[in-house]
């Protein structure tokens, strides 16, 4: 009988330390979900699916903290994608990484051309972005179905896409960098300011030989907000105020997530979708908008050097030679882009520029040249 009853002790003892065992992993099952659906569901942001891609490879030796340098590759415009890293990777020996933000079906493209040039030495991170997450926030122009252009957007995402960093630089797929990153990237933020970026009115008193005229009120907030929308009225914005253009930027991510500046940009999407709060006078201008209300007197200017802007503007020259040499960055900002038929400075982005292996991706002012040579 004695042993008989051990036997059922042991059993017991066996079964409750089973059961403890068993009660701490379903704890941490639990804690592991619910840390992941927090952060997964950031600020209400809708889950996101990334294809990550991180090869990690670089030949040559890149030092000091790394810098996450953001950027959207879209199919039609990858050659723009492909000077741009270029031109950064080329000019600076800092640690740059790339993060490239595509759509499924860019993606074997994309890592062909990387894969198959100089730029097999880059180091970069391949996300797929999910334009689900824009359901019910935008909505596409019944007459132009591909109005609505989903990596436009990505910007808005920035903590998402980079959930480690203090600050990232984003850039648009039509600029050429032509000073060293670091320079931009030292950049001090200012108290209260989450962003750096130049305002586009503090350019005219800046020493830039303008060809042509800019009607500069067109490129205040009342260029892009419908003040006659009490929404907008009530802000209390300036209209007078001057706009910033969003293509390239240096984001305090570190703010960002503390004041959920995904989630107020969200907020001003969905409005407008009820309330039409968007101004008529640059039409097709859908991200620019939430940002200016959002980051209202809270950016600041960064060096005119690091963002001149406008070369898409038209075909002519609006600057001069001597000043488009001595610019940091170039943005081809506009209709006229540095890959079409007719477009300014294409000599200065063409330095940049690296053939696609693949042969898909062609500078169309080539192909009507070689053309009329047959």
């Amino acid at each position: 009988m004695p042993s008989k009853k051990v036997h059922i002790i042991i059993v017991l003892l066996v079964a409750v330390v089973f059961l403890i065992v068993l009660h701490h992993n379903l704890l941490s099952v639990s804690d592991l979900l619910s840390r992941d659906r927090s952060e997964s569901n950031y600020v209400g942001l809708k889950p996101i699916d990334f294809i990550i891609d991180a090869p990690q490879r670089l030949s040559v030796a890149r030092t000091g903290e790394e810098i996450p340098v953001v950027i959207t590759a879209v199919e039609e415009r990858l050659g723009g994608l492909i000077a741009a890293i270029n031109s950064i990777y080329s000019n600076t020996k800092s640690n740059v990484v790339f993060h490239i933000v595509a759509l499924n079906d860019t993606v074997g493209h994309l890592r062909t051309w990387l894969g198959s040039t100089v730029l097999k030495n880059i180091k970069y991170r391949v996300l797929e972005f999910d334009p689900r997450v824009l359901d019910g926030k935008v909505q596409s122009d019944p007459e132009q179905p591909n109005s609505v252009k989903p990596l436009t957007f990505a910007r808005f995402y920035l903590p998402n896409l980079i959930s480690d960093a203090e600050k990232a630089i984003y850039v648009d797929d039509d600029v050429v960098v032509q000073g060293f990153t670091m320079l931009l990237w030292q950049t001090i933020f200012p108290p209260n300011v989450d962003l750096l970026e130049l305002e586009f009115c503090s350019i005219s008193s800046y020493w830039v030989e303008l060809r042509g005229c800019f009607n500069f009120n067109t490129y205040n907030y009342l260029g892009f907000l419908d003040y006659k929308k009490e929404s907008i009225r009530k802000l209390g914005m300036k209209a007078s105020t001057c706009s910033f253009n969003p293509g390239v930027f240096v984001a305090n991510l570190t703010e960002w997530k503390r004041q959920n500046i995904t989630q107020q940009l969200e907020k001003w999407m969905q409005l407008n979708l009820v309330e039409d709060l968007y101004s008529r006078t640059l039409a097709g201008s859908v991200t620019t908008p939430p940002m200016l209300i959002v980051f209202y007197k809270k950016h600041s200017n960064i060096d005119p050097l690091w963002h001149v802007r406008h070369l898409g503007s038209s075909a002519g020259n609006r600057y001069s030679s001597q000043f488009v040499q001595a610019a940091k960055l170039l943005h081809w900002n506009g209709h006229f882009k540095p890959w079409g038929r007719t477009t300014s400075y294409s000599d200065v982005w063409e330095k940049w520029y690296i053939p696609d292996p693949s042969g898909k991706f062609h500078l169309i002012r080539r192909q009507a040249e070689d053309s009329s040579i047959l």
